[in-house]
């Protein structure tokens, strides 16, 4: 272990860090390195498309220095915690370019989060700065940070972006406070910690995933290589910045490839058809339910999209289907099937030639960058390929580790194999074939939801003995979750009390049950653990009303 400047401890181990360099896996650059480069070869290059919007390298540039000296005047220093809770607003590359100049840790957070899950992260990050919309999709954020202001001791400064809000100072005269002719970038460690993303468990809190400059690199340059992606490539960028997909991709790999990204703020499959023919998009990278909508638009409307090269999708089940029906309505691009998280960002990159359709569809396809071996869980022994068994995983992308100590020893073997929780098979070409999880997490559009914070908080429903939630099959999302639970005596209740109760909690509503099930006992172990995967099993088999007694 290894104490970072940012004070927390990490995984590094000299040994790695010499044998990674050694090996031209870690290159030992930062986000600015790769930025200063651009400059140099093509300041006038649009790099960022949002709306009607375009930035160039130059714009990016002396925005994130401006920026920078302005964190700098404010007494931000190396391994400080810096949050930001943004749509996909090219402000947030400015935000993160900023941070990797200074060494300040990133924090992006996912919009729909609330109160509750907000003032944890920034609590337990430690966070010295924030920037959040006045509001966006009618919350209003800003006013949200207020209410917590008292509980938030290392909290300096609140940043506006795109408006005002008392007590709080907006981006552009943040900007205005700095000069980004004199700012003198400091040396910064490409081992240090330059990203701290928050990821739900099973045990209901969010843990901290702690990733390096040189982490996130080697993922970029892992893709890249595999799929062939360079200058002449243009990302479409539908997920949210603030998720490690759209924080690789539509943050980072744009100065890596010198690519432009197109943003887009929210989701819709025409605009995103428009968008790909307009800019000739070859590479975006998404939840199931994006690529289902694009493909079902692209049909309905007999447009192939010619330009678009690559299309993997993960996050949550992708059936064969989708995969095979992408590729009847989109004309030369490949789609595929990945695996990865935010601690291993991607295990599996799936296929790059329509020649293994089969194989990009019904497998996660090939592992690329990892060392990956099938155990059995109750033993830990490998097992031989096509038994069932948990993935463990290692590589140079693996995260540092989180920043829970507590979390690292029940997560990493000593070996530095990360316990992913998640079950599954390699078949017999190596490639791994997702069956389920240990975890039992809900998957909702390619967002983790941790069912212990669900049922956590219906147990303070007085009219609730006890509260199971589980994953439920959805036709748009995926999953959603589904909550059983048994009654105190003579109590009754139904989904819309449980929506208005769970209303009063801060929770995002992205997480409340979307069913309820209301049962005599719950089907236990014989230790007396309830059997999730029998409730499970009979919500899929359930018809799709919302609730049932």
């Amino acid at each position: 272990m290894r104490r970072d400047v940012s004070g927390w401890n990490t995984r590094l181990t000299d040994d790695l860090i010499a044998e990674n360099t050694a090996r031209g896996i870690w290159r030992n650059r930062t986000l600015a390195d790769e930025l200063a480069d651009l400059v140099a070869k093509n300041p006038d290059r649009v790099l960022f498309i949002e709306g009607d919007r375009r930035h160039s390298v130059a714009d990016m540039d002396r925005q994130a220095r401006a920026l920078a000296s302005a964190l700098q005047k404010r007494g931000l220093v190396a391994g400080d915690v810096v949050s930001f809770e943004l749509p996909n607003w090219p402000e947030t590359v400015v935000i993160d370019l900023a941070c990797a100049m200074l060494g300040l840790v990133c924090n992006p957070i996912i919009p729909i989060y609330r109160d509750a899950e907000v003032s944890y992260i920034l609590r337990d990050a430690g966070t010295k700065l924030i920037f959040v919309p006045t509001t966006f999709r009618k919350f209003d954020y800003a006013d949200m940070i207020a209410r917590h202001r008292d509980e938030l001791p290392d909290l300096a400064h609140v940043i506006t972006v795109r408006g005002d809000a008392e007590a709080a100072t907006p981006f552009d005269a943040l900007l205005a406070e700095g000069d980004a002719d004199t700012i003198v970038r400091p040396d910064v460690d490409p081992n240090a910690v330059k990203l701290i993303l928050y990821t739900s468990g099973t045990t209901g809190r969010p843990k901290g995933v702690l990733h390096s400059h040189n982490t996130i690199d080697t993922e970029i340059q892992a893709i890249s290589k595999f799929l062939d992606l360079g200058e002449g490539d243009v990302v479409l960028m539908p997920s949210p910045v603030s998720h490690i997909t759209g924080y690789l991709y539509g943050i980072q790999m744009p100065f890596t490839l010198n690519a432009p990204a197109v943003f887009m703020e929210t989701w819709d499959a025409a605009a995103a058809g428009d968008l790909i023919d307009e800019f000739g998009v070859t590479f975006t990278i998404a939840a199931t339910v994006f690529l289902q909508e694009l493909t079902v638009f692209s049909q309905k409307n007999g447009r192939p999209f010619p330009s678009l090269r690559f299309f993997p999708s993960g996050g949550a089940p992708v059936p064969p289907e989708v995969i095979y029906s992408a590729h009847v309505a989109f004309e030369n691009c490949v789609c595929s099937r990945v695996y990865g998280s935010t601690e291993a960002p991607t295990v599996t990159l799936g296929v790059n030639s329509r020649e293994e359709e089969a194989l990009g569809a019904t497998t996660e396809g090939h592992i690329v960058g990892h060392e990956v071996k099938i155990v059995d869980p109750a033993d830990g022994r490998e097992v031989a390929p096509g038994e069932e068994g948990e993935i463990l995983t290692r590589g140079p992308e693996m995260c540092l580790g989180y920043a829970g100590d507590a979390y690292n020893a029940e997560a990493f073997e000593e070996d530095g194999y990360f316990r992913t929780g998640d079950l599954a098979m390699l078949n017999a070409n190596g490639a791994l074939v997702i069956t389920g999880r240990l975890k039992d997490l809900i998957i909702r559009g390619g967002e983790n939801i941790s069912p212990r914070e669900v049922e956590d908080a219906l147990h303070e429903h007085p009219a609730i003995h006890e509260a199971a939630v589980v994953a439920m099959p959805h036709p748009r999302m995926g999953e959603t979750g589904c909550a059983f639970v048994v009654l105190e005596e003579g109590a009754h209740l139904d989904l819309s009390e449980i929506t208005a109760f769970l209303d009063g909690t801060g929770m995002a509503k992205q997480k409340y049950p979307e069913r309820l099930e209301i049962i005599d006992d719950f089907p236990r172990t014989a230790a007396g653990k309830i059997r999730k995967n029998v409730l499970r099993e009979r919500v899929a088999g359930a018809p799709s009303d919302a609730s049932s007694a």
